[in-house]
């Protein structure tokens, strides 16, 4: 026989050798890898299908809400909160209760469930809309130097002008229109710079040739030389 001949049969009772070792440390990782690819897909469905779980009790709370069912309403948001704490479904639940709420008159209640949101959620955006929203429960409560301090507590962001309008609302709560004003135009500009419209430019405007016809804001009238 040839030397190559010996050479491939050594390399390969080499192998055998190597396989015989460590073949069933290969083994065992093969399946200890399939098991955690499969623990991975599993978990993945079990999120889709709660997110989906999640989304559909929250539509059954809006057609609750929207045949005029507020205690139905408010029963399945706690309920679909206890079961999905983690799901954003949650936060809009509290939002639709809450908005119930207020516009029945229960300022206080739904002040609680903006609250929770405020300070509870994992969505930022959600964090600051429920401040916002929490503001003008505030206001709207004759608590006005409350909605600035729940409004100073947090960087508003994309939200900047919301923010710049309630704190105007808040400071004409307060008696004090030039303060109202400079935030009003403050919400102005800041929209306008953004070119994006997050807050009612018609009513903004209204609020701002309110006060100016009040004659707060103008210049002062300059001295006659003599």
């Amino acid at each position: 026989m040839s030397d190559d001949f010996y050479s491939e049969q050594e390399q390969w009772e080499r192998v055998k050798k190597w396989l015989r070792e460590n073949g069933p440390w290969l083994v065992a990782g093969i399946v200890l890898g399939l098991a955690a690819l499969a623990g991975w897909r599993w978990w993945e469905q079990r999120v889709e299908r709660r997110a989906q779980e999640a989304g559909v009790a929250y539509e059954r709370l809006l057609e609750t809400l929207n045949k005029g069912d507020r205690d139905g309403g408010t029963k399945q948001a706690d309920a679909l909160r206890a079961e999905y704490s983690s799901s954003a479904y949650a936060d809009q639940a509290d939002f639709a209760i809450a908005r119930a709420l207020i516009e029945s008159g229960e300022l206080m209640q739904g002040a609680q469930r903006l609250t929770r949101v405020m300070d509870g959620s994992k969505d930022q955006e959600l964090r600051l809309i429920a401040r916002h929203r929490l503001a003008r429960v505030q206001i709207s409560l004759g608590k006005p130097d409350e909605a600035l301090k729940t409004l100073s507590a947090a960087q508003p962001g994309t939200f900047a002008a919301r923010y710049a309008e309630v704190r105007g609302d808040a400071l004409f709560a307060k008696g004090d229109k030039a303060g109202a004003l400079a935030e009003f135009r403050k919400a102005r500009d800041t929209q306008a710079v953004a070119g994006t419209a997050t807050v009612d430019a018609a009513g903004l405007e209204l609020k701002i040739a309110d006060l100016e016809a009040d004659g707060i804001g103008a210049a002062s009238p300059q001295k006659a030389k003599p």
